[in-house]
């Protein structure tokens, strides 16, 4: 397989020799190789690592860390349009 080597190419096999070599199919995949799986030459399946798991959105995790002052929202007086 092509992951021994250290080329990290797509590696192309058939059923019966995929049925065989599971485990270090396996392998390669969680080491980053593509492995095609084929049948008479053409491809059928492709075994992928599984995608990332979303996680919630946890709202209010910050709730009661921080304080906003009374004034937040006033008009801003001293603000000079020629130093802009």
């Amino acid at each position: 397989m092509a992951i021994n080597y250290g080329y990290n190419l797509d590696v192309n096999i058939g059923i019966a020799e995929a049925k065989d070599q599971l485990p270090s199919l396996i392998r390669a995949v969680e080491q980053g190789e593509k492995v095609i799986i084929t049948r008479h030459g053409k491809p059928v399946a492709e075994l992928t690592v599984p995608p990332h798991e979303k996680k919630e959105i946890q709202w209010g995790w910050a709730k009661g860390q921080y304080e906003v002052p009374a004034d937040f929202d006033d008009p801003i007086d001293d603000f000079d349009e020629d130093n802009y």
